[in-house]
């Protein structure tokens, strides 16, 4: 069914992306506008939010109202919004094995004459439409409109956190690693994955299918467990995995100074002399392969990779315990815990 469902939603965001085109004549307006979306957005993804936003619907609903999937890739174009402008501030060059929306768009620019912008200038210009076409998306369910009130308000909540985690996590970068707490590391963790990744599509598909309020706080607590233990997962990975296998170059953790779970367990169990290296890591304005081989050396002395293992799976656990309570039909809960399991898996 997630195979399914993935093939529904690719095609329904190519549609979505030509109907707003002929809707508001964005390509007769800029027709860079246009293909740049067009490019950024169908890349090749996980679409997991999308895909939770439905499973959530359907998990709760007595019948599947029209407009479900493309309302459903709202929270894919929220994704896409966030990770143009998440890419300018990392100053990433590359996304999904590809240039980065701004990396593109200074392509474009490249041999004009002495202008007063740049690519990243257009790139956060063209984020805001994309935020404005994940708003009109959102709006095609053909649900109950005080549902949909309910469940827009959950959307707009997990653009305002997602945005808070961003701020938070840069604040973090100015503080020395010894100061960090593992609450703090949790919070951006979940404002920044957990909630809109997560647990608020889940929770939007079942406001909009008409859960109880029990159940949509079980579902949600489910993709927040699951959230969690994914981001984690997602720290190792860009630690220990190539750049081919992640589509992001190996060394951006690092560069860009990220408190992660796996680099403050290292620093609470290092020596001081294995701290000193992490410190002088951190504080190195470019970091190179020999850093990246060096933190994972610390890494795996101090235990801290084990340690976040086990991290993932008692948060596994957690989550699947959410789900067994939430009330979804059986069918659903079946298919939350397969996922879980998929996509956690190191």
């Amino acid at each position: 069914m997630l195979y399914q469902t993935k093939n529904r939603l690719e095609r329904e965001l190519a549609k979505l992306i030509s109907d707003i085109d002929k809707t508001y004549s964005l390509g007769k307006i800029s027709p860079l506008l246009v293909k740049s979306i067009r490019e950024f957005v169908l890349r090749e993804g996980k679409r997991i939010r999308p895909l939770l936003f439905v499973i959530g619907y359907l998990g709760f609903a007595k019948k599947t109202a029209s407009g479900l999937y493309r309302s459903a890739l709202s929270m894919e174009l929220l994704h896409d919004f966030m990770l143009i402008h998440d890419d300018i501030i990392d100053k990433s060059a590359t996304r999904r094995g590809r240039p980065s929306m701004h990396a593109l768009l200074n392509n474009y620019l490249k041999g004009s004459s002495p202008l007063k912008f740049n690519g990243e200038d257009l790139a956060i210009v063209l984020g805001d439409v994309l935020y404005a076409i994940a708003i009109n998306a959102f709006l095609a369910i053909k649900e109950d409109p005080r549902r949909k009130e309910r469940a827009l308000k959950k959307f707009v909540e997990a653009a305002m956190y997602t945005g808070t985690g961003e701020f938070i996590e840069l604040l973090c970068g100015a503080k020395e690693l010894g100061r960090i707490k593992k609450a703090e590391i949790y919070q951006v963790y979940d404002f920044k994955t957990a909630y809109y990744s997560f647990a608020s599509p889940l929770a939007i598909g079942a406001i909009l299918a008409g859960a109880k309020e029990k159940q949509v706080d079980k579902i949600f607590r489910y993709g927040v467990s699951l959230g969690r233990a994914f981001q984690i997962k997602d720290d190792i990975i860009s630690i220990f995995n190539t750049e081919k296998s992640t589509g992001k170059p190996s060394l951006t953790d690092l560069q860009e100074g990220k408190k992660t779970l796996l680099v403050w367990h290292a620093w609470q169990n290092s020596s001081e002399k294995e701290r000193s290296i992490i410190k002088r890591v951190f504080t190195k304005r470019l970091v190179d392969k020999k850093d990246l081989l060096t933190m994972r050396r610390i890494i795996r002395d101090s235990g801290a990779l084990d340690s976040t293992r086990e991290e993932i799976k008692t948060l596994a656990n957690e989550a699947q315990n959410y789900n067994s309570a939430s009330g979804i039909k059986p069918k659903y809960q079946n298919l939350l815990n397969k996922y879980c399991n998929q996509i956690l898996a190191l």
